[in-house]
């Protein structure tokens, strides 16, 4: 009994194994379907100019600036200016005394007056003695030498007497602001003495140094941008100096300010200048530029295959970046990244929205490029699933 009762046991078990793995072994698998192309965007380069600018400090300077200084000694009698304030070409910024001096020249010039007269008087004498015969032409010649120089050295002290007058009121030499007064009443200066500083009315200028490389970009004539407290003004270079300056190290420059007269002299700005550029360069974007050990590639798409293109780059900015050499204009530049682009691999290439058109392509419809990468994306599938 116990052991038919096993043999049972053994069947009824066998039975329901079979019941199972059977079916399991005779379920029929599904196809394995094709992993889709990766989908990415292409673009034709462009043309552009690239533009790199430097960022320098630079130091704002009236266009004209004037130290002014007595042209005698003495005490300043009055002060009439301030600092600050704005003058005119010739108005009087102080008087000085120097009335020892305008004495002097008086003398002189009165003494001056008297031997001219002298001169003038003998003069007459001789002529009337040369026209009667009684003189001779030698005689009168050396009365006549006498009597222009006599008139000469009146002249010359008059002259003298009134420089010193003159020189005794201190005037602007050009219209401006006076940005310091050094003058004090009753304190005595001499002909060395500062009196204030005048900057010119009108057009400052920023004057900056630079390198060598930024200047092989400069030229008179050149456009640069100052910013001052959020501020943007523009400024025309007008002078550059061929050698390097001995305490920089750096080459000179100044430009001319357009509507600067908010910029106060001696303060300083930030400028910028052109560092480099190209012209009709062929570009494609930044991103689409790879490097292994420092040889840089792309890639481009042939129909749905890919083909890796070393590249010999050139400047760049934010968003472009110039290609010397290993592109076209005609190539399709892949322009979004997926794990999946290698020489030789398939995708499903697309036109990116919102790209301008090449003037080249301007004839041709948006969508053909997209249908003609679907239809080799579908015969690539195909050929996958079979």
């Amino acid at each position: 009994m116990k052991t038919g009762a096993k043999i049972l046991t053994g069947v009824v078990i066998a039975g329901v194994l079979a019941a199972v793995i059977v079916p399991r072994l005779m379920k029929e698998e599904p196809p394995i379907e094709a992993a889709p192309l990766p989908n990415v965007t292409v673009e034709n380069p462009l043309k552009r100019d690239i533009v790199l600018e430097s960022g320098l400090i630079g130091t704002i300077e009236p266009s004209d600036i004037l130290y002014v200084t007595p042209k005698v000694a003495g005490e300043i009698q009055q002060v009439l200016v301030s600092a600050g304030d704005v003058v005119k070409q010739g108005q009087a910024l102080c008087k000085i005394d120097n009335k020892k001096q305008i004495d002097n020249a008086k003398i002189q010039m009165d003494s001056a007056a008297v031997a001219l007269q002298n001169a003038q008087s003998n003069l007459n004498r001789m002529q009337v003695l040369f026209a009667s015969g009684d003189i001779s032409a030698q005689s009168f010649e050396q009365v006549q030498v006498q009597a222009r120089s006599a008139q000469l050295q009146y002249q010359a002290a008059k002259l003298g007497y009134d420089t010193q007058v003159e020189y005794s009121t201190v005037t602007a030499p050009i219209g401006g602001k006076l940005e310091s007064v050094n003058m004090e009443l009753h304190s005595m200066v001499s002909q060395s003495s500062q009196l204030c500083v005048i900057t010119g009315e009108g057009v400052k200028k920023v004057s900056f140094s630079v390198p060598e490389r930024i200047k092989v970009n400069l030229e008179l004539g050149s456009r640069i941008r100052l910013q001052k407290q959020g501020t943007e003004y523009e400024a025309e270079i007008t002078k550059m100096a061929d050698m390097i300056s001995p305490q920089t190290g750096l080459f000179e420059v100044e430009a001319s300010i357009e509507e600067g007269d908010g910029l106060a002299p001696g303060s300083t700005v930030k400028l910028f200048v052109v560092s480099d550029y190209t012209r009709d360069a062929i570009t494609i974007p930044v991103d689409a530029v790879y490097y292994d050990g420092g040889d840089a590639y792309a890639y481009t798409c042939e129909g749905s295959t890919v083909h890796k293109v070393p590249v010999e780059t050139g400047i760049f900015d934010e968003e472009r970046i110039e290609i010397l050499s290993g592109i076209t204009m005609q190539d399709k530049v892949i322009v979004t990244w997926s794990s999946e682009l290698y020489e030789g691999s398939q995708v499903n290439a697309m036109t990116g929205e919102n790209k301008t058109p090449l003037p080249t392509q301007t004839s041709e419809p948006d969508e053909e490029n997209p249908t003609e990468n679907e239809e080799n994306a579908g015969t690539e599938t195909s050929a996958q699933t079979e």
